[in-house]
């Protein structure tokens, strides 16, 4: 299935910029963008916000699940100050729960439904193709990055 491919593959090119020098950690896509070192924790965040969110969408559908502010959390859980040790095994073991929940629910229950507090009526797998579109577009962002 496409959705399992591309959620391992981006996997895979997320997990190398975790092992990234100090210096290039520090760069950024853009004036006043995030630092790749804070783009590889607000990922990981993400990721496991997602991942709690396809759990509740499989186990109590139709439930409404609220968003969450990336900025908040980048400032009140000091991204800078945070290991990216553990960061990226966290990272690395939520990504594998979502592949395992991509492999066993979105083909036969992407189409339950669930209430973003923000964007309404959604479905399983609009969430799963989100956990996938979202950090593939960051990792555009941290290549730019990585670019300059």
């Amino acid at each position: 299935m496409e959705i399992i491919n591309n959620l391992k593959q981006t996997k895979i090119e997320t997990l190398k910029y975790f092992d990234l020098p100090e210096n290039q950690l520090s760069k950024t896509y853009g004036e006043g963008k995030w630092s790749i070192k804070q783009l590889l924790q607000h990922l990981t965040d993400a990721e496991t916000v997602l991942y709690d969110r396809v759990r509740r969408i499989i186990s109590e559908p139709r439930g409404v699940l609220w968003a969450f502010n990336p900025d908040n959390w980048e400032h009140h859980l000091q991204y800078n100050h945070r290991s990216l040790t553990i960061a990226k095994m966290i990272y690395s073991s939520v990504r594998d729960g979502v592949i395992e929940l991509a492999e066993n629910h979105y083909k036969d229950q992407g189409h339950l439904e669930f209430i973003h507090s923000e964007t309404g009526l959604r479905t399983l797998k609009d969430e799963m193709d989100k956990i996938y579109n979202h950090n593939n577009n960051h990792l555009k962002h941290i290549q730019i990055a990585l670019s300059k």
